[in-house]
């Protein structure tokens, strides 16, 4: 928390003898031990006599709880000196719980501080004061009546000097009500030097000084000791108290001021006044920061835990009837509803994050809570509902269900805006709505008082087995109430600190609903053929009660468990129900269903040695009921399309029933792999045909709704099944078509699929041949899926599914490149699919003959031709390269790419193809592919580092090689497509060397053969044109150039230079061309005349 240095002004006044019949005289003001005279009960401070508790102290005590000393003043005219010490004494508080529990998140210790940022439990608030006192750091305590002080140390660290802290407490009626601390730490919680001091008051109260309060002190001093005590006093705090000494020396001079109009004074140590309110000190702006601040960290998951972990202590304090519980609750609202995101997201129309959702459904079933206190009084109850109605009416106020918020019923069936009202007329229902409506129901209904106040309430005689009958026909009472209402009632008992009550309520919950179950299967298996027929599943509620804000499922499992766990009132008859009612299904299934906050099952509750929870699960007998008890059921025959998936349970019970009953394992596995919220029933009535949600159904998903979690656990438990079923073809069979039916995750059938070949190529065992080929078609289903739509790890699933069809054996891979066109893309069946399987790793791994080899090769070709028909683009050069044995084959592809050269592909590709053409040793096709490409490319004057130069440097280096008329045709396309000088320079000087068709390019001297002319065809052309660009260049350059850039300019003349030299009058023309600029560009002084002192 964060403790300020300055103390607040006292509310208490305490005066004179004659102003207040209160003040007193002729009592002494020295100060004694805590358990000095009159002590605590134990006489001596040793330990070693126990002598009965004094009526002084029993007296003291009971008034130090409950009176505030001003009224204690005010109710005696004179309190004497020893009992004034014992009230005081005994007003600090004496349990370390609720020290405990200001000081860290959990009441023992076991959650992270506030700032969440180190998970040290030895850093917590709490222990580590526990530390600093056991370690002797606490010392200077001193008690002034109501206050507390002394000097705590922390220890200097390798990090950290030694730093002495002043800690004061202010205490009343056994709660710390104000705290400070020199530390400067701001946090919620008591720092570890508050907790230090005052756990050694706690434990060490004998060694504490105490004294009266100060005003008891002044009241016996003369004037004279009076003027020498504040002399004193500021004498040794003059820097500090001085200005404040003076400025209130001048107003009780003054005659008329303020302070001249009160009787009295202020005393910090007088305790407090009949008006305050009587709570532990909570520093509510720091409260109001810290959740601002974790609000503003977004959908981080620290931010979220932490608020969390605020909410858990609001129920802490609740437990404790601590009434900060309701005043922390309300500064946490107040933040939430500053969210700017509130009316960003309102404004866009767009939903809250999941996360982000589940804080406001904590926060709603909180408020549900406190107004749902058995104990609470009208005044309170009031006004917490004006606060709720001025939140609910907040524009930006969170809708109870998102962007669907007017769809559902008034939910506590108990108001008159119930579900037959106009549904356009109601309002949205807010996060707050229900708790508003709470504030309507009362505690009063004589059944429900024997219901929560007696173990023994039941009526063994009662026969009424109407609808609404208040027992059951074992004479166990009922609770007829809407579920998520009466499990509020069950959670708001719990969290006010009623575990007993709240077990008795929840069993007798659970009995009404088991009763209601038990009806409603017996009218589903009277109609079961009507209503399997309209795939009908009868269920009434118009919500669904998993994933619900009030979390109805999670708060009965959890009353009924942790009872059953933790107490150990054995002598209670309702803990002799508890074995009775996890034996009905309908408990069996709750655990699966506490989704709330956390996306996992309650299984571990199952997994503790408890033979008795196991044994429970593995009864074969309940699993069948459980599977034949139609939509009553998470495994049922229909369910409806919001229910809740049933994978984890089921995987639980497929592997306990295994051993037992085969059959029944595999039935319960097979029927919980379903995801109704994802499908919807053919319009036909086809039972067996799923469709996609996406497409058919526009309906929103259900609160509980997860996808990715939901469809884990979907995968984990086909992945067990698989398992499992390795060496069973039926079973595997069966497995593999439930996948196909309901994983419609590509990511998920992936990972099965790569789960069984690992299962059936375990290295200790032959390959189970079966669970392979269920592997592979699991991949071949993934490939389809995929195929049109954007997948990071396709390249991956493409390689995997070619290594799995290799273990599977020949036919399969020559089966996957037959059909190839339903699974790859055209680069992926001749770049991965058809280029693995024709490798020679390949070949050796499936000890292939020559016809096998020839077989898979004829359709890798067939593959790869196909593949250059539809995508040549792509797939030329891998199509040449697959039918490099097969001359027909490659004559077809050449005639493929010279086919698709003129239209569809682009000069990188065919150059690239150019040049595997000459390097397979044809080089006329590889020309004739060079000056297609030739005619596709463009290089602008100032493209001389284009990546494509060295491809016409090649093009036209393999023409030179081939003859002077294949010269002749590529210049003009050269000449047509380049138009940058220095590469046209570079071409020309290369054709000047040698000569045409004579010179091979590993022979490295000069050819006798006669060399080409720069004055006849085709050199003429191409030395006119570089010259052409050049000049243009030039100009071109000079219209933008800056002084940096002016040597540059001078090289490139002379490269210039030198191309104008080649020609025979080529001196007369670069000297005209020099003349030429520096008269078109005689502005530019410098520049002419760096030209000038290079070219003349």
């Amino acid at each position: 928390m964060a403790e300020r240095v300055q103390q607040p002004p006292a509310k208490r006044l305490c005066c004179r003898p004659g102003y207040n019949p209160a003040c007193r005289q002729g009592q002494r003001a020295g100060g004694v031990p805590c358990g000095g005279a009159g002590s605590a009960p134990g006489g001596s401070g040793n330990g070693k006599t126990h002598n009965p508790e004094s009526l002084l102290d029993i007296a003291a005590r009971r008034v130090a709880e409950k009176w505030p000393f001003q009224r204690v003043e005010e109710r005696f005219e004179r309190i004497p000196e020893p009992v004034q010490r014992r009230i005081v004494y005994w007003s600090f508080p004496r349990s370390e719980k609720e020290i405990c529990m200001y000081s860290s998140f959990n009441a023992g210790g076991e959650e992270s501080g506030s700032s969440g940022d180190n998970n040290d439990e030895t850093q917590l608030p709490f222990l580590r004061g526990v530390t600093l006192l056991e370690g002797g750091w606490v010392d200077n305590v001193l008690q002034v009546g109501f206050h507390l002080s002394g000097t705590v140390t922390d220890p200097a660290t390798p990090s950290s000097p030694e730093l002495v802290c002043s800690v004061s407490v202010s205490f009343d009626r056994c709660k710390i009500t104000a705290v400070t601390c020199t530390c400067g730490n701001k946090d919620i919680f008591y720092c570890a030097h508050v907790v230090a001091l005052s756990l050694y008051r706690v434990r060490k109260p004998e060694q504490v000084k105490l004294h009266l309060p100060i005003s008891e002190t002044l009241f016996q001093m003369s004037r004279d000791q009076l003027q020498k005590f504040v002399q004193y006093l500021i004498s040794v705090h003059h820097t500090e108290v001085l200005p404040t000494a003076q400025k209130l020396a001048d107003e009780i001079l003054s005659q008329n001021s303020e302070i001249n109009q009160v009787h009295g004074a202020p005393d910090p140590t007088a305790g407090a006044s009949v008006d305050d309110e009587n709570c532990w000190h909570l520093d509510e702006e720091q409260v109001q920061e810290q959740v601002k601040l974790f609000l503003s960290q977004g959908g981080y998951h620290g931010s979220g835990k932490q608020l969390n972990l605020l909410f858990s202590k609001v129920r802490e304090m609740l437990k404790m009837r601590d009434s900060n519980g309701a005043r922390m609750l309300t500064l946490i609202t107040e933040q939430f509803m500053a969210d700017p995101r509130l009316a960003l997201w309102r404004q866009q129309g767009t939903t809250m994050t999941d996360k982000y959702r589940q804080l406001w459904d904590e926060l709603g079933a909180l408020w549900m809570c406190i107004v749902l206190n058995p104990h609470c009084k009208p005044e309170q109850k009031s006004s917490w509902l004006r606060q709720l109605r001025r939140w609910n009416s907040v524009d930006v106020c969170p809708w109870e269900d998102g962007n669907h918020g007017n769809e559902l019923p008034n939910l506590t069936h108990s108001l008159p805006q119930g579900a037959h009202g106009n549904q356009e007329m109601r309002p949205h229902r807010t996060v707050f709505t229900r708790a508003i409506e709470a504030c309507d129901l009362h505690w009063q209904d004589r059944h429900l008082q024997h219901i929560i106040t007696s173990d023994l309430y039941a009526n063994y005689c009662y026969h009424d087995n109407q609808e609404g009958s208040l027992f059951d026909s074992r004479g166990w009472p009922l609770w007829h109430e809407h579920v998520p209402t009466a499990c509020a009632r069950v959670d708001a008992l719990r969290s006010h600190g009623y575990p007993r009550e709240a077990l008795r309520l929840a069993i007798a919950v659970v009995n009404t609903l088991r009763r209601q179950q038990q009806r409603q299967l017996e009218h589903f298996r009277r109609h079961k053929k009507e209503l399997l027929h309209k795939s009908h599943t009868s269920i009434t509620n118009m919500e669904g009660w998993v994933g619900h804000p009030l979390d109805p499922i999670g708060t009965l499992f959890s009353t009924l468990t942790e009872s059953g766990r933790l107490c150990k009132c054995k002598h209670l008859t309702y803990f002799s129900l508890f074995p009775q009612l996890l034996h009905h299904p309908l408990l069996l299934q709750m655990h699966t269903h506490t989704y709330r906050h956390r996306n996992t099952s309650s299984l571990s509750f199952l997994p503790h040695p408890r033979t008795e929870s196991l044994d429970i699960l593995r009864n074969p007998f309940l699993s069948f009921f459980l599977f034949t008890a139609g939509p009553y059921s998470g495994l049922g025959e229909i369910v409806h399309r919001e229910s809740v998936p049933m994978h984890t349970f089921a995987r639980y019970l497929f592997t306990s029933l295994l051993p037992h009953d085969a059959e029944l394992a595999y039935k319960i596995a097979l029927r919980a792999m379903r995801l109704p919220v994802l499908e919807s029933t053919a319009s036909s009535g086809d039972l067996s045909r799923p469709h996609h949600i996406v497409s058919v159904v526009p309906n929103r998903y259900p609160r509980w709704f997860t996808l990715s979690h939901i469809e884990s656990q979907q995968c984990e438990l086909a992945s067990t099944m698989l398992t499992a079923a390795k060496g069973d073809s039926r079973r595997l069979e069966t497995v593999l078509e439930s996948i196909q039916k309901n994983i419609h995750s590509s990511s998920h059938i992936f990972k099965l699929a790569q789960d069984a070949f690992k299962i059936a190529t375990l290295m200790d065992s032959l390959p189970d041949i079966t669970l392979l080929k269920v592997s592979l078609e699991l991949g071949l289903q993934v490939m389809r899926i995929t195929l049109s739509t954007l997948n990071w790890r396709r390249r991956e699933m493409v390689r995997w599914l070619v290594t799995c069809a290799t273990e599977v054996g020949v036919y399969a891979l020559d089966s996957i490149m037959q059909s190839w066109f339903t699974l790859f893309t055209p680069t992926e069946a001749t770049s991965i699919v058809a280029t693995t399987v024709m490798s020679n790793s390949t070949i050796v791994r499936l000890h292939l003959d020559c016809h096998q080899q020839e077989k898979l090769a004829s359709s890798a070709r067939t593959l790869a031709l196909q593949c250059a028909m539809k995508d040549p683009q792509n797939c030329a050069l891998s199509a040449l390269t697959l039918c490099e044995k097969d001359q027909i084959a490659f004559e077809t592809a050449y005639q493929i790419v010279l086919d698709a050269a003129t239209t569809g592909m682009s000069y990188t590709q065919l150059f690239t193809i150019a040049r595997y053409m000459e390097h397979r040793g044809y080089p006329m096709r590889a020309y004739k592919l060079a000056t297609l490409a030739m005619a596709h490319l463009n290089l602008s004057y100032n493209q001389d580092t284009h990546p494509a130069i060295n491809d016409v440097l090649w093009a036209c280096a393999l023409s030179h090689s081939l003859g002077k008329n294949e010269l002749a045709a590529v210049i003009p396309l050269v000449v047509k497509s380049v138009k940058c000088a220095t590469v046209l320079s570079d071409i020309l000087r290369r054709c000047t060397l040698t000569t045409p068709g004579l010179v091979s390019v590993l022979h490295s001297r000069r050819n006798s053969g006669k060399l080409m002319s720069l004055d006849k065809a085709p050199l003429r052309q191409l030395l006119d044109a570089t010259i052409g660009a050049y000049i243009n260049t030039t100009h071109s350059r000079l219209t933008h150039i800056s002084p940096r850039h002016y040597s540059e300019f001078i090289e490139f003349l002379g490269k210039a230079r030198e191309t104008f030299m080649m020609a025979h009058d080529g001196h007369i023309q670069f000297t005209q061309f020099i003349d030429n600029l520096k008269q078109i560009y005689k502005g530019k002084k410098k520049l002419m005349m760096l030209v000038r002192e290079r070219f003349g």
